[in-house]
């Protein structure tokens, strides 16, 4: 069973099906990667259900700005390396307890 998670429903649906399609199984769930709270419960249901986690992927967009160097501030440079951390650190450390 692949357990897929984000923040649009239709595009997990979308997601879902093509892998039934494909003759695998699916569940959705609407989180926000960047929540420590929704993170934690989805993968706690999700161990709990399948008793254990195998694999666990996460791909999210960071936001970045595209702007050259000398044109963009501190905050919009660095948002993107603290999203990306901030969202692999909580799902590698659900997954993983």
């Amino acid at each position: 069973m692949l357990h897929l998670a984000g923040r649009t429903e239709p595009t997990l649906q979308e997601v879902a099906r093509d892998i039934e399609k494909a003759g695998g199984r699916a569940e959705t769930a609407v989180i926000d990667a960047l929540n420590e709270e929704q993170v934690d419960a989805f993968v706690d249901g999700v161990a709990r259900k399948s008793e254990s986690i195998d694999v666990s992927f996460n791909v999210i967009s960071y936001g970045d700005i595209q702007q050259p160097l000398m044109e963009i501030d501190v905050d919009d440079f660095t948002f993107p390396i603290t999203v990306a951390t901030r969202t692999h650190f909580l799902t590698t450390r659900a997954a993983a307890t």
